[in-house]
């Protein structure tokens, strides 16, 4: 599978959200690699999460977030979500499907149908929580990098406090995959 075409199939316009998506996924692609590389004794397709790493983001362009250039109406929680509806539509030789299940799954370090419904998210009443090493890494790599400072990566204690709006069981599991993954 050709991450970039299909990336360029809903970005066609070299604008500023496209740089920005490219940008973002690379980073967190890189780390999602040297991380693997670091810890060859866990089972992990690297070409798959080379490929999901740079598709994660993909459903940003229907979210309203001004600030990163996304022009949409969806609130931008629903990214993973709208993102994994996206790959799913995709007249592609081989399904997107384990690709569609980390865009879903690498908010905040997941969400459960508890969290959604407590929180009164705008999303759908299920469980999106990483179970793979791929979707783990992903949604773990994916916490030091931010699309409204792309020139800035954060520390392990940044990422971690960046997830407590998500609470204390998020930061929980963020601080294990450091442990499992540096």
């Amino acid at each position: 599978m050709d991450y970039q075409s299909v990336i360029y199939h809903f970005y066609p316009q070299d604008d500023a959200l496209r740089q920005l998506l490219l940008k973002h996924s690379r980073q967190v692609a890189d780390r999602c690699l040297l991380i693997a590389r670091k810890h060859r004794e866990l089972p992990i397709d690297m070409q798959f999460l080379e490929e999901a790493a740079m598709l994660h983001d993909i459903g940003i362009m229907h979210c309203h977030a001004p600030s990163i250039h996304c022009q949409g109406t969806e609130p931008y929680i629903r990214h993973g979500v709208i993102g994994a509806e996206m790959l799913r539509s995709m007249p592609y030789p081989t399904s997107l499907e384990r690709h569609a299940r980390v865009c879903e799954r690498h908010t905040g370090t997941g969400l459960t149908r508890r969290q959604i419904a407590s929180q009164q998210l705008p999303l759908p009443l299920q469980d999106f929580v990483p179970e793979t090493l791929e979707e783990q890494l992903v949604c773990y790599a994916d916490k030091f990098y931010s699309k409204s400072a792309p020139n800035r990566v954060r520390t392990v204690l940044e990422a971690a406090q960046s997830l407590e709006k998500f609470g204390a069981e998020g930061v929980e599991k963020f601080l294990a995959w450091s442990r499992m993954f540096e």
